[in-house]
Parts: structure tokens; sequence; C-alpha cells
């Protein structure tokens, strides 16, 4: 294996730096995703779709961002030279937990937001219901009971993460 000098090496600390840098952009990014949905719901039509567009762009770079924490974290393991392992509960937990919360996020929240955003789209171009909402707002009120669940899980597990890296138990 190759040697890097450890948990004390330049190396290392600046892999810590970068790891902790793409975690609080990626992260920080989405977590605050609630807002925007109150500020969309509070502009309806295209006022309000363009806060969904603006924060469908954030979150679209944030996740290149996010990818780059489990970049970071696993050269992070291999500079410490062997202080961390793999097999470390801390660890292979965490990196479970992460794989889990990509999946919620390309399986739920992503594809939930941009149909949204098309639903509204949908809503500005036909003509106005007569009597009643528009079909596309009980199907947005569903996905939105949707990403309700999935954005709460999703910071739990970013806390359960966090909780991971702090104490990491198993060591």
């Amino acid at each position: 294996m190759l040697a890097f000098g450890g948990v004390n090496s330049g190396i290392y600390k600046f892999l810590l730096v970068l790891h902790i840098l793409t975690a609080i952009v990626g992260l920080g990014a989405v977590m605050l995703n609630g807002l925007y949905v109150a500020q969309t719901r509070k502009r309806p039509g295209p006022t309000g779709r363009a806060v969904l567009e603006a924060n469908l762009f954030v979150s679209e770079v944030a996740t290149y961002v996010i990818y780059a924490i489990a970049v970071f974290g696993i050269l992070l393991v291999v500079a410490s030279d062997e202080a961390w392992k793999f097999s470390q509960t801390w660890l292979w937990l965490s990196l479970l937990l992460y794989v889990i919360a990509i999946g919620i996020s390309h399986a739920v929240m992503r594809p939930g937001a941009k149909r949204i955003q098309e639903l509204m789209i949908e809503m500005e171009q036909g003509p106005p219901a007569a009597g009643g909402s528009p079909p596309q707002v009980a199907q947005i009120q569903e996905i939105g009971t949707r990403l309700g669940i999935g954005g709460p899980m999703l910071s739990l597990i970013v806390v359960l993460i966090l909780f991971l890296m702090v104490w990491k138990p198993g060591v």
C-alpha cells in the first residue's frame, strides 16, 4: 500500500479540508430546499416556477459536489495509512447511509421536483379550469407529499452520518 504519512500528514489534512468543504457546500445547498418550496407556494404562476427552477439549478450543481464528498472521504481512508479502515463500523455504515441518501435523491427527490416543474408549465400553458382546480394541482400535491417525506429522511441521514464521523463508533 502507498504510504501517505497518516492522519497528521499535509495530504491527509488537505483532503480533510476538501471533504468537509464539499459536505458544507453540497449538503448546505440542498438542506434548505423546503424553504424554496414554501416560497414557490407563495408565488403562483411563472414567479413561483422561477423560484423552483432556480432551486433545481442549484440542486443540480450541488449533486456533483455531493458526489465529491464520498471521493474525498475514500481518499482520506487511503491517506490515513490504515488509521481508518473500511471494516470499521462508523466508516462502512457512513458509506451505506450515503448510498441510501443518493438513492432517495435520485429515485424520489430529483424526479419529483422535475415533474412539479413540468406540471407548473402545463398549468401556465393550458386554459384555466372551469369551476375548479386544474388537475395538475392534485398531482403537485401528491408529489409534494413524497418530497415532504424524502427531504426530512435525507436530513436525518446527514445527521446520522455526522454523528458517525464525529464519534466513530466501532473504532
